[in-house]
């Protein structure tokens, strides 16, 4: 058991715990005190709002929960990938690969926290040039997913350790 839980997994443990924890108290944040949902926009900078949205979907908006049933099956495929994620996690031994899987799965544990919690996840970073948003409104729960995905695309692409130093790495982290 001692092996399952070595310093870097435990690392990515409570970063993910963190990103959920900060991503729950932004959101406190904007619905309460800010009053978002009840003021739905405002404007901070020229180029970024804070604006309410109610996401019902999942990707891109994709895959609306209508219905309850749909409510509850995105939380249980949510839910399922987020094991997976942290099953991938817990196999990992380098830590920058245990933090990009910790974004992930701390980003996912805030939007199934919203989805569970009100049957959708609050949005509100709206960045735009004028009228223009290259980006649909998100939260820091999709921030961490999208950084965390592009973690691990970057070392799967371009770091490649050499069999003598992956060895010698993965040997120290275990150990660790």
């Amino acid at each position: 058991m001692s092996n399952l839980f070595t310093r870097n997994r435990l690392i990515g443990l409570g970063f993910a715990a963190f990103i959920a924890a900060i991503d729950q108290l932004i959101k406190w944040y904007v619905i309460g005190p800010l009053n978002l949902r009840n003021v739905r926009n405002i404007e901070l900078l020229p180029f970024f709002d804070l604006t309410y949205v109610e996401n019902r979907g999942i990707s891109l908006g994709m895959l609306q929960a209508t219905n309850m049933e749909m409510r509850w099956l995105l939380v249980g495929m949510t839910a399922l990938i987020g094991l997976v994620v942290l099953v991938w996690m817990m196999r990992e031994k380098i830590l920058g690969d245990i933090l990009g899987l910790a974004l992930i799965l701390g980003g996912a544990i805030g939007n199934i926290y919203d989805r569970y919690t009100y049957g959708y996840v609050i949005d509100f970073a709206d960045f735009h040039i004028g009228s223009f948003r290259p980006f649909l409104v998100f939260n820091v729960a999709d921030a961490a997913i999208t950084i965390g995905v592009v973690i691990i695309l970057a070392r799967s692409l371009f770091v490649r350790e050499k069999d003598g130093e992956e060895g010698a790495e993965i040997a120290q982290a275990e150990n660790s």
